[in-house]
């Protein structure tokens, strides 16, 4: 295609650097944003009559035939342009004729693309935001139908309390309700119009940005035209929350893939969402939850890499800024791909009670229960801790558990044991009886759950 920039350049640039300076391969992902911000565009112009009403009829027509084409396949992008926007404007003069050449007036491909880029972008944060929700809903229904299963709480990977395991999901939940918290606030950051800043300094044509802007859904529009194209923050913030998202979901895979280990046994996951080994039979692999995982470090890569390239450039517009599209695009992209995936997981993991029953029988998590009875009978909490520190020594040496430890032996180390003590250590109760806002307690677990179903709601 013939280079629209040509003038002081005949642009006779090489095969070789045509191919290294195009974006067309990624930013074409952006065809819908880059023609509905053209239909506004040429709406503007015709109403501060720059623009005929008839021109402004035909780019606006030629443009909706393009988009329709694009969307059932009929025209393709061509590869050979330089980016989505000059394959646009081709396309469209190629249709209308002069007409499709007036569209550019009072813009610069620099205020363009970062128009086309807030626009996708907001929504990413939009579809990013559905798929969270898909994920809470899937924690609530399994929170909900676990309040009252026990099993260990674990601190520095060491049996330490007891919970339900509807209360281990509500914890994931409060990270993904401060994720939709975050996303709601960068989408009104990115929800901030650049069209008319042009390549930096604005345009001598009496334009109405603010018309422009509220045509595309935008709340506001950049006050600086220099900051207006040279502004990334967005994007970075964007990949930033992202990042954070993709942290918790990595840790709630990691706990996935240890509880579904044979070491383990508290889930089992389906067979929809685990692999086979190739050479050894009995192999159930947690893949899907491993990718997860493995796929966080590549998101925080795409960060870094666009701080990086940001971190030295001066103002306004430099080609250094082509860079990133392509790590934000993967971002969101891989964010969506671990939520669709762990939905349906979640959904469909089968909770073995019996095995997360045993193991919080089997790690002394009721200790601090028999300390706070010894306290409640008049006992200091220090010599409480020790008296109750020895006792577990005492059953691990025997292989025994607190639950089936004799009265008499209970009374070796203290004359303020009685019968009541074993309805104390009792886990169900140690576990209920956690009746303080956000804990344990099965009351207090479908308080949690309400929160998450009101914010779904």
């Amino acid at each position: 295609m013939p280079k629209l920039w040509t003038g002081v350049t005949a642009g006779n640039t090489s095969a070789l650097a045509d191919d290294f300076n195009s974006s067309i391969r990624f930013d074409k992902r952006m065809f819908r944003q880059d023609i509905e911000g053209s239909m506004a565009h040429a709406a503007m112009l015709a109403s501060r009559h720059i623009l005929s009403d008839e021109d402004r009829d035909s780019i606006i027509a030629g443009l909706a035939g393009i988009l329709q084409d694009l969307q059932d396949g009929t025209l393709a992008v061509d590869e050979q342009a330089e980016d989505i926007h000059m394959f646009v404007e081709q396309v469209l003069t190629e249709r209308i004729g002069e007409a499709g050449k007036r569209l550019h007036t009072a813009r610069s491909r620099n205020d363009q693309v970062a128009l086309d880029l807030r626009m996708y972008l907001r929504g990413e944060c939009d579809e990013i935001t559905a798929l969270i929700k898909k994920v809470l809903e899937a924690l609530a229904d399994l929170a909900d139908a676990n309040k009252d299963t026990i099993m260990p709480g674990y601190t520095h990977l060491q049996r330490a309390q007891p919970v339900s395991f509807g209360h281990y999901m509500m914890a994931y939940a409060m990270m993904l309700l401060r994720d939709l918290d975050r996303l709601k606030d960068c989408r009104r950051r990115i929800n901030i119009s650049p069209i008319g800043c042009c390549a930096l300094a604005g345009t001598t044509y009496d334009t109405d940005r603010r018309m422009e802007a509220e045509l595309l859904g935008f709340d506001d529009i950049c006050l600086n035209s220099m900051d207006g194209v040279s502004d990334r923050d967005f994007a970075v913030e964007l990949m930033g929350d992202i990042s954070i998202l993709m942290m918790h979901l990595s840790r709630m895979a990691e706990e996935l893939i240890l509880w579904a280990s044979w070491e383990f046994q508290f889930i089992s996951i389906s067979d929809a969402f685990t692999t086979g080994s190739s050479i050894m039979p009995q192999k159930r692999n947690a893949d899907m939850a491993e990718l997860i995982r493995g796929k966080t470090g590549r998101v925080y890569g795409d960060l870094m890499g666009l701080l990086t390239t940001l971190k030295g450039l001066p103002l306004a517009y430099n080609k250094d800024m082509q860079e990133d599209k392509e790590g934000v695009f993967d971002a969101c992209d891989t964010v969506k791909m671990c939520l669709q995936i762990l939905a349906p997981m979640l959904a469909t993991i089968t909770v073995r009670k019996e095995k997360m029953m045993e193991a919080a029988q089997k790690g002394f998590i009721n200790a601090t229960d028999l300390a706070d009875w010894l306290v409640k009978k008049g006992m200091s909490f220090r010599s409480a801790y020790k008296i109750s520190g020895q006792i577990v020594s005492m059953c691990m040496e025997k292989g025994s558990v607190l639950e089936s430890v004799p009265l008499e032996e209970y009374r070796k180390y203290s004359d303020l044991f009685d019968e009541t003590i074993y309805q104390a250590i009792d886990l169900k109760v140690c576990m209920e009886k956690r009746i303080s806002e956000g804990g344990t307690s099965a009351a207090s677990v479908e308080k949690q759950i309400a929160a998450v179903r009101s914010v779904l709601r």
